[in-house]
């Protein structure tokens, strides 16, 4: 595949047809649904954390095909992979790896660990000690390890992908909170519907499909290049920003009956994360510009593992699904044009432009169950005509 160009806008290019990148993208997904039934949206999110370079924290029910998934993932991009079950026994040295001596040769030597691989699954994680779990911080933030003083790259691109039974609670260790917050994704799996399970069961009956791969690190490599090199505009990076703000004082943004509820709200870290996915969604959506709807589409992976909730909101029964719910109905957004350079800087890709007078309401991600936001009264979208020529309008984010 030619090679990929960023930088400015006239030298970003990107090969049509069969190459192109929607095309790359459907192939792939394609074949990693012939593997996995149904879990539509995580397999999609997984996704955007390969192109946006982050770290994805899978929680669901044993039997859900978490590593499976991982393992297809990995399959179809032709990347080394490697899974480490954790235990309560584990040791920091059995991840990263130790110093051994060398009775023959009378020095150490070291012998590095199985992290160093381009997909590193780590089942289980909640049941390994904190100490353990730690160890993956300097490479997860970093992507490099450091044994007895010296410093080891590991491979690019490099993708952490961990899995968490929610339903133990007799040996288990809870992530610590610098340990979450590394994690770019919470994507939570639920039980396949009738039908699905219908077609895992006859898929899997005689002889499992295997993945083959699609595409090898270089395109992988490229296609991150793609999502770094997507157009935020300010309004957009305003309302991821206004988003993670919510969540430290909802009470800015009429939610003051939520703000006992919650104990923390998210990091600046979480600021960076909404962009980074939602430009990643927005290369998975043939588009060479981020908007709002990337944002919203991303907020409950981005913004679930990193608010936690007060003693009040665990004794009222609120869980921190409802409180997002809350925050993505309640904060604005502002929907502005792209630049004319943006539609035709990157051929292969979709140059529909999202103007104020298409402005659909968002559909939100979040469950159905959770608890409904707090009512305003209805705001009337304004216009507000820009010295570069654009027309930015503010409408109610409901």
């Amino acid at each position: 595949m030619p090679a990929y160009t960023s930088g400015s806008n006239e030298g970003n290019t990107w090969p049509t047809g069969e190459d192109s990148i929607a095309t790359t993208l459907e192939k792939l997904l394609n074949e990693i649904r012939s593997v996995i039934v149904g879990q539509q949206r995580p397999i999609e999110r997984m996704l955007v954390c390969l192109l946006a370079k982050g770290h994805c924290l899978l929680e669901g029910v044993p039997g859900l095909a978490k590593t499976l998934s991982v393992e297809t993932l990995a399959a179809t991009t032709g990347a080394s992979f490697a899974r480490i079950q954790f235990t309560p026994d584990l040791l920091p040295s059995d991840i990263t790896g130790t110093r051994i001596y060398r009775a023959s040769s009378e020095s150490f030597d070291v012998e590095l660990g199985p992290i160093f691989v381009n997909f590193l699954l780590t089942d289980e994680i909640n049941r390994a000690p904190a100490k353990v779990q730690s160890a993956l911080l300097e490479v997860m933030a970093e992507q490099q390890v450091t044994i007895g003083g010296t410093t080891y790259p590991v491979p690019t691109p490099f993708l952490v992908m961990a899995t968490q039974n929610p339903i133990e609670s007799e040996g288990v260790y809870q992530l610590p909170d610098a340990q979450r917050d590394r994690f770019l994704m919470k994507v939570i799996l639920d039980y396949p519907s009738h039908a699905e399970e219908m077609g895992i069961v006859t898929r899997m009956a005689v002889k499992p499909p295997k993945a083959r791969p699609i595409i090898d690190l270089d395109t992988v490599k490229r296609l991150q290049a793609v999502a770094d090199a997507v157009q935020v505009d300010p309004a957009v990076q305003r309302y991821a920003v206004d988003l993670v703000h919510a969540t430290r004082n909802p009470a800015a943004f009429g939610l003051p009956e939520w703000a006992p509820l919650i104990a923390l709200g998210a990091s600046p870290r979480a600021s960076l994360g909404l962009v980074r996915a939602a430009k990643a969604l927005a290369v998975i959506r043939n588009r060479n510009f981020a908007t709002p709807q990337d944002v919203f589409d991303v907020a409950p992976e981005v913004l679930r593992h990193r608010v936690s909730l007060s003693y009040d909101a665990l004794a009222r029964d609120i869980d921190v699904e409802d409180v997002l719910k809350a925050i993505v109905g309640m904060v604005p957004a502002a929907w502005v044009q792209p630049p004319q350079y943006l539609r035709n800087s990157t051929p292969g890709m979709s140059t529909v432009a999202v103007t104020p007078s298409s402005t659909q309401p968002l559909q939100s991600p979040l469950t159905a169950h959770a608890a409904p936001a707090p009512q305003s009264p209805p705001v009337q979208p304004q216009q507000h005509p820009q010295p570069n020529g654009q027309v930015i309008e503010q409408v109610p984010y409901r």
